[in-house]
């Protein structure tokens, strides 16, 4: 082997260890955590044919969950029969876009559906689809329409978080960067790429507006109980970022709503104006280092492999599973972790439903429904 060759191989598997592996001591940078608790009383609802349930959404009428998954498909879960039925998709070109094989190779032409929101008053479904833009179906689902795929003249490149105002129908959305594509993610974190944007589209006046740029990796979006804030996930700088809308006293403000010990992914708000975030992975110090020195990621991303499927290939056999519940103010007040071999992993949403939890993952070929106990803080 060539010292050329070995250094590639050598430099890529370090990157992708410290992103799937590292994870000792996690726990201990979560001061003032008021509740830990482990994998217990969690089931797994398989998925066939695909991977990567990313978000949730439950409709007016309180079906669901519906969930996107690798091959473009948005899927609905029908309790009373316990199985998965098709309910949309996001590209009208679906030949081998379906079955077991991997389906990364064809996001940009089969899509790959990323948030996901039902405005509570229309019943009509907003899409962030990773390669199509914004899209929107209706309550009978089929093929999504496109509202928007590019704002003050910058195309999206990877249309990821979403959230909608149900006072308005404002759709709140992220673009994590104008620069990779998302079968490149790894390729943002490791460059320091700083080309994302937060965005809203206005469904009366069909205008989308720029509303944070230099972003990056921005990634779940979140509004708060009352509107006054918006909260997007920054993945490689592991924050939390608060945004401060209109209608608030501090409209405009940014500011850092909280520091986190890995890569938040998306975030969800519960009933009680709490936020979850999940946590796909652990920064560790050879990482941090990394993208500290951006010359060192660009080089990496210029190497002949592809580190997003070799960093796949850790996360699935390695690491744990984490999520985090946050007060309204940033405060850390219950961590969820799964360290089980066959557990979840690379966590992109909770979301909270009748105070019990549906786990998603970019990466699992299953979704983990955790029952809660009543005498929860």
């Amino acid at each position: 082997m060539s010292s050329k060759l070995f250094l590639t191989t050598f430099s890529i598997l370090l990157v992708s260890a410290s992103l799937s592996l590292d994870y000792i001591n996690i726990l201990s940078h979560l001061f003032n955590t008021k509740k830990y608790l482990s994998n217990e009383n969690h089931v797994t609802i398989p998925i066939e044919g695909a991977v990567g349930p990313e978000s949730f959404a439950f409709d007016p009428h309180h079906g669901g969950p519906y969930t996107g998954v690798s091959d473009g498909r948005i899927i609905k879960w029908l309790e009373n029969e316990r199985r998965w039925i098709d309910f949309a998709v996001t590209s009208q070109h679906r030949d081998g876009c379906e079955g077991s094989h991997e389906h990364e190779q064809r996001e940009h032409i089969c899509g790959r559906p990323l948030g996901l929101r039902f405005d509570q008053t229309t019943g009509a479904l907003y899409i962030a689809d990773a390669y199509m833009g914004l899209l929107v179906v209706g309550p009978e689902g089929g093929l999504a329409t496109k509202v928007a795929d590019q704002a003050q003249g910058t195309p999206f490149a990877f249309t990821n978080g979403l959230d909608i105002d149900q006072r308005n129908g404002i759709v709140y959305f992220s673009d994590s960067s104008s620069r990779y594509r998302r079968r490149d993610y790894i390729s943002v974190i490791v460059s320091g790429d700083n080309t994302g944007r937060l965005m809203k589209y206005d469904p009366q006046s069909k205008e989308t507006t720029v509303l944070l740029s230099n972003l990056t990796f921005p990634n779940g979006v979140s509004l708060s109980k009352d509107g006054d804030f918006i909260l997007v996930s920054e993945t490689t700088n592991c924050r939390i970022l608060r945004l401060w809308l209109h209608h608030s006293s501090n409209a405009g403000k940014v500011e850092i709503f909280t520091e986190l010990p890995g890569f938040p992914d998306n975030i969800r708000r519960n009933p009680k104006g709490e936020f979850w975030v999940g946590i796909h992975g652990r920064r560790g110090r050879f990482l941090k280092w990394v993208i500290s020195h951006h010359w060192i990621g660009n080089a990496l991303t210029k190497l002949p492999f592809d580190m997003t499927r070799l960093y796949s290939y850790f996360a699935r056999w390695g690491g744990i599973g984490l999520a985090m519940r946050l007060s309204e103010d940033g405060e850390v007040l219950e961590v969820l972790e799964d360290k089980s071999i066959n557990g979840w992993k690379c966590v992109s949403e909770v979301e909270e439903r009748d105070r019990d939890l549906w786990i998603g993952s970019i990466r699992m070929p299953f979704v983990a429904y955790k029952k809660r106990s009543s005498n929860r803080n």
